[in-house]
C-alpha cells in the first residue's frame, strides 16, 4: 500500500533529503525559507520564554530548547514543514518536575524521554497515531488548555502567591484566597496585552498579533513602573550568574554550555546526581513525555500533511523527536516537540523544507546573544496573558463544542473522561484510559450490529422447497468475544423445535478466538439435541480462523457448504442429507 508507506518508513534526516536532496533545492527555495524561518523566529522567542516559564524554570532554557532542539530535529526529522521546541502540551507534565526536582531533573527526563523516543521509532510504532480516536486528543489537549490557563492567573492578576499546589482544586483554593490582593496595574498591563492579540488580526497583517501585544504590553509596564508601579519582568524575577561571579537580571546573554544534565541544580539547589533510584522515579514522567511527544508531534505532521499535500515519515520523525530530546539537555534544554501554531505559521510563511526551522533556530540564539537586554523588560502579565491566548488557542474549544453537538454519546463519554482526567489527576492516565474506554465503547457498537435474523419465510427460501422442521438464519457482522455469545445464544432458543437449520454466513467478515468458541459449543448443544447445522457460505476469515482450529464436519451434525443455495439443495435431498459428511 503505497499510500501508506510514510507510516512504516525509517529514514534519519528524511525530510531533509526529500525536499533538498530528492527534489532540485534552488535559490528561489533557500530565499523563501529564509524569509519563513526568520518569521517563524520571531514568532518563537516570546513563546519559548513564556513557556519555560510556565513549565517552572527560567526563560532563557526556553531560548535553549528552541535553539538546539529546534536545529537538532528538523536537520533529522521526517516532517518538512514542522517547526519544534517548547510546546504548550507539555507544560503540565514538566511543571510538576521542576517543582519536585528541579532543573537537573526535569533536563534528566528529557534524556530518557528522548531515549524512549528512539525506541519507538525502531519498532516502527508512528503508524499507531492512526488509532488515537479525535475525542481523545480534544479531550486532553482541552485539559491541558484549563490547567495552563489556570496556571496564569497568578501573573496575569499580580497576585501574591507562592509556589502551586500540586492538585488542581488545591490550586483554586489558593488563587481564589488571594484574588481580593490583586494588583490593578499588572491586571491593566495584562488584559491590554490580551486585547491587542484579539483585535489585531482585525487588521488584516502578515505580522502575528502577540507580537505587538507583547511589544504594547511592554511599553505600558515600563510606564507603569517608572511611574512607581511594581509589576513583575523578566529581569525582576530571574537572575543569572555572571562570568566575573556577580548576579545579572533577566537572561544570559551568551551561548548555552555543555553540561551533563544530572549536574544541574536540583529541587534543593544541589546537584541532583545520577541514580537508580531516581531514574525509577522519573521513568514515569519520561513516559509520559515521550508518549505526548510522540502524539503532538505525530498530529502536528499529520495537519501540515493536510495542509500541503506532501506526506510525511511518521518513524522518521519520532527519531528526529528522541535525537532532539536526547541532545537538548545537555546544553540546558528542557522538553521539545512540534508546535502546530508555529508549524502552520512557517508554511504559511513559504517554507519549503526543513531549512526553515534551522532558521528559525538561528534567529532565537541571535535574539539570544544580541537582545538579552531587551527581553528582561518583558512583564509578567504580558507574558501571562500570551499564554492564556496559547491555551485558547491550544483547546480547539469550536471543534470541542462542534464535536460535544454532533457525535454520538459514546464518543462524548470518552471527550469529558479525558479532559477531567487530564484536569484533576494526570495527562497519560486520561490518555490511557480514553483510549481503552474508547475501545471498549467502540466494541460495545460493533457487537450491538451483529444481528441474527430468522429470514424462513424468505422468497429465496421459501421458494427452493424447505423440508418440514428446517429453519434458516442469516448473521450479519462481526463474531468476535463481544457479540458472539449473545448472537449464539439467541440461535440457540430460536431453533430449540427445529430438525434442523443452516446458518448464512455470508456476511460476517470476522470470526475471532472467542466467536470459534462459541461456534463449538453451538455445534455440541444440537449434537446433544439431535439437531441437524448446515453452516453456508462462509468467508474468507472465519474460513480460515475454522481451517486452523481443525474443525470439521460432524457426522450427523454440521455441514458445511459453500453457498446457501447448495446448503438448501442438500437439506431437500434425503439421500444426500445422510451421506457421511464432508467439508
Amino acid at each position: 500500500m503505497p499510500h501508506r508507506a510514510h507510516l512504516f518508513s525509517l529514514r534519519l534526516a528524511h525530510a531533509l533529503r526529500e525536499s533538498c536532496l530528492d527534489e532540485r533545492y534552488s535559490g528561489r527555495r533557500f530565499l523563501r525559507d529564509l524569509l519563513a524561518g526568520v518569521t517563524v523566529g520571531i514568532i518563537a522567542i516570546p513563546l519559548a520564554m513564556a513557556l519555560a516559564i510556565a513549565s517552572g524554570v527560567a526563560p532563557q532554557y526556553g531560548l535553549y530548547t528552541a535553539i538546539i532542539a529546534g536545529f537538532v530535529i528538523a536537520l533529522t526529522g521526517g516532517s518538512r514543514f514542522s517547526i519544534s521546541g517548547p510546546t504548550a502540551a507539555f507544560v503540565v507534565i514538566l511543571y510538576p518536575i521542576a517543582q519536585t526536582y528541579g532543573l537537573g531533573g526535569l533536563l534528566l527526563a528529557t534524556l530518557m524521554s528522548g531515549v524512549l523516543l528512539m525506541i519507538m521509532a525502531l519498532m516502527r510504532l508512528g503508524r499507531f497515531i492512526e488509532y488515537i480516536p479525535e475525542s481523545v486528543t480534544l479531550g486532553f489537549t482541552g485539559g491541558i488548555a484549563v490547567v495552563i490557563a489556570t496556571l496564569q492567573v497568578r501573573d496575569f492578576f499580580g497576585l501574591p502567591v507562592g509556589d502551586m499546589p500540586e492538585h488542581y482544586w488545591d490550586k483554586l483554593a489558593v488563587l481564589a484566597s488571594a484574588l481580593p490582593e490583586l494588583d490593578g496595574m499588572s491586571t491593566l498591563v495584562a488584559g491590554v496585552t490580551l486585547a491587542v492579540m484579539l483585535l489585531w488580526p482585525r487588521l488584516k497583517t502578515p505580522v502575528p498579533p502577540h507580537l505587538p501585544a507583547v511589544i504594547v504590553g511592554s511599553l505600558l509596564a515600563l510606564w507603569f513602573n517608572a511611574s512607581g508601579a511594581s509589576i513583575e519582568t523578566i529581569g525582576s524575577r530571574f537572575s543569572y550568574l555572571m562570568p566575573d561571579g556577580s548576579m545579572g537580571a533577566g537572561i544570559p546573554p551568551f551561548l548555552p554550555e555543555f553540561a551533563w544534565p544530572w549536574r544541574q541544580m536540583g529541587a534543593s539547589g544541589e546537584p541532583i546526581g545520577l541514580s537508580w533510584t531516581l531514574v525509577r522515579e522519573l521513568l514515569p514522567a519520561a513516559f509520559a513525555i515521550a508518549m505526548l511527544g510522540a502524539i503532538e508531534s505525530l498530529l502536528c505532521a499529520v495537519v501540515l500533511d493536510g495542509m500541503t499535500g506532501k506526506r510525511h515519515s511518521a518513524n522518521s520523525e519520532l527519531m528526529g523527536q528522541g535525537l532532539g530530546n536526547i541532545i537538548v539537555p545537555f546544553f540546558g534544554g528542557i522538553t521539545a516537540t512540534a508546535a502546530i501554531a508555529r508549524s502552520a505559521a512557517n508554511y504559511r510563511a513559504g517554507a519549503e523544507s526543513p531549512v526553515s526551522a534551522m532558521i528559525h533556530s538561528l534567529v532565537v540564539l541571535l535574539a539570544l546573544v544580541s537582545l538579552a537586554g531587551l527581553l528582561a523588560f518583558l512583564p509578567m502579565p504580558a507574558m501571562a496573558a500570551l499564554l492564556v491566548m496559547v491555551a485558547w488557542n491550544m483547546s480547539e474549544a469550536p471543534k470541542s463544542v462542534h464535536l460535544l453537538k454532533t457525535v454520538p454519546r459514546s464518543d462524548i463519554l470518552v471527550f469529558l473522561t479525558c479532559f477531567w482526567l487530564t484536569v484533576l489527576l494526570d495527562m497519560v492516565i486520561a490518555i490511557t484510559t480514553g483510549v481503552l474506554l474508547a475501545a471498549v465503547l467502540f466494541m460495545r457498537e460493533m457487537a450491538q450490529m451483529t444481528k441474527v435474523t430468522d429470514i424462513t419465510l424468505n422468497r429465496r427460501v421459501a421458494d427452493s422447497g424447505l423440508p418440514d422442521g428446517w429453519q434458516v438464519f442469516k448473521i450479519n457482522g462481526p463474531l468476535f468475544f463481544a457479540a458472539a455469545d449473545r448472537i449464539f445464544g439467541e440461535l440457540a432458543e430460536l431453533s430449540r423445535e427445529a430438525r434442523g437449520f443452516i446458518l448464512y454466513m455470508d456476511g460476517v467478515t470476522i470470526l475471532d478466538a472467542g466467536g470459534l468458541s462459541a461456534l463449538n459449543k453451538l455445534i455440541d448443544t444440537c449434537e446433544h439435541d439431535g439437531t441437524r447445522i448446515v453452516i453456508a457460505d462462509l468467508q474468507f476469515q472465519p474460513l480460515r480462523t475454522l481451517a486452523r482450529a481443525g474443525v470439521t464436519p460432524v457426522s450427523g451434525v454440521s455441514r458445511y457448504t459453500s453457498s446457501l443455495e447448495e446448503a438448501l439443495r442438500l437439506i431437500s435431498n434425503p439421500a444426500s442429507e445422510s451421506d457421511q459428511p464432508s467439508g
